[in-house]
């Protein structure tokens, strides 16, 4: 299993059986853990059917392998969409982590793909974002459409920024 998985993996078992932070030992982080900051995503899905994502579009924490950890946490306890995960239903997840490249400013959806690009869409203090390669998410329009909704902003509403930016996704 992938090591980014790995560790959201044991974090999430650990904290829904015993309600504590997983602390993991030196031999399972990859460097690029401990060594890099950056913005990530914990994605829950169970039975093909999402079960919780959380995640942060910058750095919050010392370290990624830190950042894994909280987001993981969230995603499978505080999702406002989901109730909390059980420890019945941790066999049943497939859990994967996408870890976010500096997001970049665009002049127009033309310079978005929406299997190679994540969107953020930013007016005022309302910020919404959206992964890239997701299913069902198959136009750009569409794509800017959900986050815009994340964000609170209207469809139509006039003036907002947009960013790019890539992911490496860990499955």
């Amino acid at each position: 299993m992938d090591a980014y998985v790995m560790l959201a993996k044991n974090t999430i078992d650990k904290y829904v059986r015993e309600g504590s932070v997983y602390t993991p030992g030196n031999e399972e982080l990859i460097e690029e853990m401990t060594s890099k900051r950056a913005g990530a995503f914990v994605s829950i899905h169970k039975k093909g059917e999402l079960r919780g994502c959380i995640g942060t579009i910058g750095p919050t924490k010392e370290n990624l392998a830190l950042e894994i950890i909280g987001n993981a946490i969230a995603a499978s306890t505080r999702d406002p969409r989901f109730p909390a995960i059980t420890a019945d239903e941790l066999g049943d997840l497939e859990i994967n982590v996408d870890v976010l490249g500096e997001p970049e400013a665009i002049d127009s959806p033309d310079m978005l793909d929406v299997k190679r690009y994540g969107v953020i869409v930013e007016k005022g203090y309302r910020r919404g974002l959206l992964l890239p390669d997701l299913d069902g998410v198959d136009t750009v329009e569409y794509q800017i459409a959900i986050a815009k909704q994340k964000a609170g902003i209207d469809f139509d509403e006039k003036g907002v920024q947009l960013y790019r930016f890539e992911v490496v996704r860990h499955e």
